[in-house]
């Protein structure tokens, strides 16, 4: 593969889970809050938040890498 598209898609591969962790923050209370703010303002509702958000992104971020790199190890 071309270098630069190589640079080119490995930026994309890091800005896209960026960006679905966002939208994945942003909608979680909507799935999961249960309408019911005294739970939602809880530490273990934020570490819950917080620790999807990181587990969607990390996946996404390493699919990402390993389309990204796969067969570039010359």
């Amino acid at each position: 593969m071309n270098t630069s598209l190589t640079v080119v898609l490995g930026i994309v591969a890091i800005l896209f889970p960026l960006f679905i962790g966002r939208l994945v923050w942003q909608r979680f209370d909507h799935y999961f809050g249960k309408n019911d703010q005294a739970y939602m303002d809880t530490l273990e509702y934020f570490l819950k938040k917080l620790a999807f958000t990181i587990l969607v992104a990390f996946i996404l971020l390493w699919l990402g890498m390993s389309l990204v790199f796969h067969g570039n190890a010359a």
